[in-house]
């Protein structure tokens, strides 16, 4: 460490430098032995660090899987982020990568991104604190960060080529505030920019973007990287401040940036700036000091433990009903002979969505198995999916698999060639049925066309019909029993969405099975098509049975209560493609209505990263939102059920009544190449609460099982913003319940008459406080000039008259665009939801007798 990296880029020639600007492989940068700079891995992501692995290709080193980005922002515990991201570093480094890809701080402007649940919160504030503390975690274990994806990426439709077009003071108030936090407190030694257009540019060439805002205005020392396979051009690029392109090989880095410079099309010094800014921070962090070694998967047991305690902290309790004067939640065992548990997702562990997300997790547990494992064979436990909600046929498991090895999976002999002849360059046991492999990437895979055959024994547990699936990644013929049921080889197949466009269209065919009774699959995989993944996957399951609606109320109905676990999965909530509505996939809503009815203590847990819509919710007496908890959500979810533990979450976003309601409706997910923010800065509940909409369950909404009360604030009267101060607001909150639990004390900021559009309140400050029975604490949520202020994007008042501005922070001295606040009365709102305000003050923001801050 602490290498004269001004020295070290100077002994390079212009080659060497150049290399280091692009990818070397899928992930990791360029090595230059000669002056000593080792190859440098790098990791996704944000729920897990997953290795130098792509999801469910080649080898899978096993990872700790923390719940996704929708279930931290509900936690509002800045503190539990930064050890969540402890754990992170340490898993990114027993990976043998220095950088790990994460975390995501877009918003959650419309409910149907699809990649909201990865996401923080819809609100740019809470978003930027959590991310801050997790980036501080992570970065504490020599491991660097890339806070992604910068800027305007709030939607998947066409994202490698749509133009988002926000307005400046819109951009810079929201979507650019969580970029701003993670630089400025956070310390990121990464950015990531986004695949789409930001007002025309791409991001990846966007001057302003990544040199006038991130590197002058708020001083960023890092390195920028592209997103994975994001368009640019060599001299675009190098004069907009791209320090990276991902991944290798390059197509307008590396060896085209060294000819550029050699032609003249692009400064020398351009390429310097590159170079120095990665090596200076892969110094900083230890990597130029790295040996080479294999990723390997550490279990820790602390890991699993903060996990657990994370998934149940960022548990949100929408409704609990008082039956008899005893509320549903949480469950009593001892009152309990008889349990149903229902729903499409209890016996499958839904614990992420899908796409540069995914990891193959230490473990999983399905929830209806942990709740057998906490009740034993005291309660009769009976389970109903009660309907399906499979967009695809799911990915058969390892568990399904017997091979004769005694590792569970398919055995896969690979060659060279598309004819199976010569030698076999490699054999390997795949757990389950995603056979995908990385020409030219994994060790053993060589580049160029290769072919494969895998056989496994399927082991059924139900006798009947069961739907097998195809995807293919290639062409390859699928046998069961020696007879052909796919033959994509000989009869070619179209392309399909799946694997961001490169798969072909999903096979599905009908074969009889027994339980019990080993199947014998066996595939013959031909590489057709050019791709940087390569194989098949293959999925399996039974035909649901027309009764299963019927079946599971019948349960529910001679139970003495009745769980019922619904969502969506991987496929209806993933990176590439956004969903479609906003309501339960299949007849979720239906099977809630029924069985609530025929069990009025009915318990209904909601397995969603992203709002759904909740017109059942009415009929059931308690609600609990889980999201996608990672590998201890199962666990998590029982000890919340159960009592064990507190659901001390609180809802990083809206739940609207419809998706007709929501700001972003008629310019999302986007048109002609364009997806227009045209709602401005009311987004999210600032949306809600200026056009007077209600909405099921607002911004920060989450209950207990205690009670507290909430004090007064104290605070000055008057606070003058100029000259850097801060001022504190006290509040105290006492616990008035029976039982242990937190609050989370939420500051909202509103100006009274304001001399711009600007929402009725914004988050400016929270606390989380956990508190035993009887005990009172007090909280000190702290506000500054920008808790006022709103962005002036310097044409307001272009031939009028201007008020007298209280404070103008402008980027430079002789700023014209740059920070408000003006001058007048302004309400402090506090309270436990965007809208379940306890107490309300008023503030005066007084003219300062001296001029602008810079």
């Amino acid at each position: 460490m602490n290498r004269d990296i001004g020295a070290l880029v100077e002994s390079m020639t212009v080659d060497e430098r150049a290399s280091l600007t692009a990818g070397a492989s899928a992930w990791s940068t360029a090595a230059v032995p000669r002056v000593g700079i080792p190859e440098v891995f790098v990791s996704d992501g944000p729920a897990g660090a997953r290795g130098p692995q792509i999801p469910g290709a080649g080898e899978q080193v096993a990872t700790l899987n923390i719940p996704c980005g929708a279930a931290l922002g509900a936690t509002w515990n800045t503190d539990l982020l930064g050890r969540l991201g402890e754990a992170l570093g340490d898993q990114t480094r027993t990976k043998a990568c220095r950088v790990l890809l994460a975390p995501t701080v877009n918003l959650h402007r419309a409910p149907l991104a699809g990649r909201n649940f990865e996401s923080y919160s819809e609100d740019p504030f809470l978003t930027g604190k959590l991310a801050a503390a997790f980036i501080r975690g992570v970065q504490s274990q020599g491991v660097a960060t890339t806070v992604k994806h910068y800027a305007g990426n709030e939607a998947e439709f066409e994202r490698m080529t749509i133009d988002s077009v926000i307005d400046e003071r819109t951009l810079r108030e929201l979507y650019l505030l969580p970029f701003e936090l993670a630089v400025r407190e956070g310390g990121s030694l990464g950015i990531m920019t986004s695949y789409n257009r930001l007002n025309g540019l791409y991001n990846s060439e966007n001057h302003e973007l990544l040199q006038t805002i991130l590197r002058d205005e708020w001083g960023f020392e890092g390195f920028v990287v592209t997103d994975w396979f994001a368009g640019g051009s060599t001299g675009g690029a190098a004069a907009a401040g791209l320090d990276l392109e991902m991944p290798g090989p390059s197509r307008f880095y590396g060896r085209r940036l060294g000819q550029a410079v050699r032609d003249g099309d692009v400064d020398e010094v351009l390429l310097d700036g590159a170079v120095h800014r990665l090596l200076t921070v892969f110094d900083r962090i230890g990597a130029l000091d790295d040996e080479p070694r294999a990723p390997i998967g550490i279990d820790r047991p602390e890991h699993r433990a903060l996990v657990r305690a994370a998934a149940a902290e960022s548990m949100v309790l929408l409704k609990n009903d008082a039956d008899g004067g005893r509320s549903v939640l949480p469950l009593d065992p001892a009152q309990i002979a008889t349990l149903a548990v229902i729903g499409p997702n209890a016996e499958r562990a839904r614990i992420t969505g899908g796409g540069s997300a995914e990891v193959r997790p230490h473990y999983r547990i399905s929830p209806l198995d942990a709740i057998r494992e906490r009740l034993g064979a005291s309660v009769t436990i009976v389970h109903e999916p009660g309907c399906d909600i499979d967009k695809s046929v799911p990915v058969i498991s390892a568990d399904q698999l017997d091979n004769g090895t005694g590792e569970p999976g398919f055995v896969l002999e690979l060659y060279r060639g598309s004819d199976f002849a010569g030698e076999i360059v490699s054999r390997r046991v795949m757990a389950g049925g995603r056979l995908l492999l990385l020409p030219g990437v994994e060790p053993d895979v060589p580049s160029g066309p290769i072919c494969y055959r895998a056989t496994s024994r399927l082991i059924p547990t139900q006798s009947g019909p069961h739907l097998l699936s195809l995807l293919q990644l290639g062409s390859a013929r699928v046998f069961v029993d020696g007879a052909v049921v796919f033959d994509g080889i000989a009869e070619p197949t179209p392309r399909g969405e799946a694997y961001f466009g490169t798969a072909k269209q999903e096979l599905v065919a009908t074969v009889e099975l027994a339980a019990g009774v080993a199947a014998v699959i066996d595939v013959e995989f031909i590489s057709t098509q050019r791709g940087w993944m390569q194989g098949v996957q293959l999925g399996c399951k039974a035909v649901p049975s027309s009764d299963q609606m019927e079946r599971a109320v019948a349960a529910a109905a001679g139970a003495d209560a009745a769980i019922v676990i619904v969502g969506t999965n991987n496929d209806w909530e993933t990176e590439g493609h956004d969903r479609a509505s906003m309501d339960l996939p299949g007849a979720q809503a239906e099977l809630i209505e029924r069985v609530s009815r025929a069990n009025p203590n009915t318990v209904v847990v909601v397995n969603a990263g992203a709002p759904i819509t909740t017109g059942w919710a009415g009929e059931v007496p308690a609600v609990l939102q889980v999201w996608f908890g990672g590998q201890e959500m199962s666990n998590a979810l029982v000890d919340v059920l159960f009592g064990d533990a507190e659901p001390s979450g609180r809802l990083p976003t809206t739940f609207p009544s419809c998706i007709e309601h929501t700001p972003s409706f008629g310019n999302f997910p986007g048109e002609h190449g364009q997806i227009r923010y045209g709602e401005g800065v009311l987004m999210g509940y600032r949306w809600y609460e200026a056009r007077k909409l209600a909405v099921p369950f607002a911004f920060g909404h989450g209950l207990s099982y205690t009670t507290f009360a909430i004090g007064p604030p104290h605070v000055d009267a008057t606070f003058d913003p100029n000259g850097g101060g801060t001022l504190d607001v006290h509040v105290s909150v006492a616990n008035t319940g029976s039982r242990r639990g937190a609050e989370v004390v939420q500051l909202y900021v509103g100006a009274t008459t304001p001399a711009v559009v600007r929402p009725p309140k914004e988050l400016k400050a929270f606390a989380k406080v956990w508190l035993d029975p009887g005990e009172t604490a007090t909280v000190t949520l702290t506000l500054d000039a920008r808790s006022f202020s709103y962005w002036d994007p310097g044409n307001r008042y272009k031939g009028a008259l201007a008020p007298t501005a209280v404070g103008f922070f402008g980027t430079t001295p002789d700023a014209t665009a740059g920070w408000r606040a003006d001058p007048g009365m302004y309400r402090i709102h506090v309270g436990r939801a965007s809208n379940d305000i306890a107490h309300t003050v008023e503030l005066q923001l007084v003219t300062a007798p001296t001029g602008a801050t810079p």
